[in-house]
């Protein structure tokens, strides 16, 4: 990799200067490497190998200085090739962009206090300024490649999350969606979360590292994908999932937001999943719907759809319930709901005391958690009994 250095008008030193750089680049790279043992913690740690490797790092370094004094006319050096060699991944295998500079500044202190103090005094104060202004190119030339492999990094874990997402909704096989979640670093084994929302127009990869960071505030892992206009979250160790809707309810795009909640681990969130989707296409039909709106809470609509899912839970936890527990309770909530949500006229049709009537009702509330006496949980009721009768 070249890089245009920007070292276009390079000091000029004497040749005696030039001889001295010259004679004394093995004891300056011997210097550095004391340097480095003495300052830098983590690098004592590092294994020879790798130390090894730096300490080559830092005498391409001492002779780049050199070749570029030499040639004060050049307009642009390989840096980066010059003090990484041929594969500069090895060094970002070896330490993180903090401990790369960290390195260069160690280097750098290392050459400021032996160089000047070997050159000619007339040479002193421009060599000092040569070595400046290389290093400040050097460590811009190494921050350009550490930059450039987190890009190539965020992209391909996008990829990675993507057919997470995908495993996820396609329910494939309970150990390819743990391995696909161990690539992109899952470690949550409870509370996951997903949620579907349309996609605003902006869903690049800047706005989706940033939801990204909203997620992981509230959750303890967060998958972030876009399939064709929705935006979806897949989140794991969820606490408070009010808080998180309050940091990333404003990125979604217009329209309802739907969510569901699994207690188990991601490789048996495909249900979840399943049912966010299908509440999110089923949404529309309830106008009055809260955003967000949870998939549980669309049962009705999502039947309606055509979800086999959403039909199975109302009939399994409803219907098949309340024809369980018997004492007229069926029947008494297709009367309540027949008569107009009259207590009095559901009495009458039935010849019981409306006292009988009441309690009753508050039985089907127990046993299934929908209150007939409410609008909406009478809808869900209504459409349970008519399922269930199918």
């Amino acid at each position: 990799m070249t890089v245009d250095s920007g070292l276009d008008h390079a000091v000029v030193v004497s040749d005696e200067a030039l001889e001295v750089l010259r004679s004394n680049t093995g004891p300056l790279t011997t210097t550095v490497g004391t340097h480095l043992e003495e300052r830098l913690s983590w690098y004592r740690q590092l294994s020879t190998e790798e130390r090894a490797s730096l300490r080559l790092i830092a005498q391409r370094g001492i002779q780049g200085l050199l070749n570029w004094v030499e040639n004060p006319d050049a307009r642009s050096l390989p840096l980066v090739n010059e003090l990484l060699g041929a594969a500069p991944s090895d060094l970002m295998r070896s330490i993180s962009l903090q401990r790369a500079l960290q390195l260069i500044r160690t280097i750098v202190d290392a050459v400021e206090q032996r160089l000047p103090g070997l050159m000619p005094e007339g040479d002193r104060q421009l060599m000092l300024e040569a070595v400046l202004r290389y290093s400040r190119e050097v460590a811009f030339a190494i921050a350009d490649v550490y930059a450039r492999a987190a890009e190539s990094r965020g992209a391909w874990d996008s990829r990675l999350e993507a057919l997470l997402v995908d495993a996820v909704l396609r329910g494939e096989p309970a150990e390819q969606i743990a391995s696909r979640a161990a690539a992109v670093g899952w470690q949550s084994s409870e509370n996951v979360v997903v949620i579907v929302g349309s996609a605003p127009d902006q869903a690049d990869a800047v706005f989706m590292s940033h939801l990204r960071r909203q997620c992981v505030r509230f959750a303890a892992d967060a998958v972030v994908g876009v399939q064709g206009d929705r935006l979806i979250l897949v989140l794991g160790g969820v606490e408070s999932l009010q808080h998180g809707f309050d940091r990333v309810l404003s990125a979604f795009g217009e329209g309802q937001v739907v969510y569901s909640r699994h207690e188990g681990s991601i490789s048996q969130a495909h249900r979840c999943a399943a049912a966010a989707f299908s509440g999110y296409t089923a949404a529309p039909a309830w106008a009055q719907a809260p955003r967000p709106v949870a998939a549980e809470d669309l049962l009705p609509e999502r039947a309606l759809a055509g979800d086999d899912q959403a039909k199975e839970t109302l009939v399994s936890a409803i219907s098949d319930h309340l024809a369980a527990a018997g004492h007229g309770l069926m029947e008494t909530v297709e009367t309540y709901i027949s008569c107009g949500h009259s207590l009095e006229a559901t009495a009458r049709e039935l010849f019981v005391h409306t006292n009988t009537v009441r309690y009753r009702l508050k039985r089907v509330t127990e046993i299934t958690g929908w209150d007939p006496m409410l609008p909406r949980d009478a809808y869900v009721l209504q459409t349970a009994l008519a399922l269930g009768r199918l």
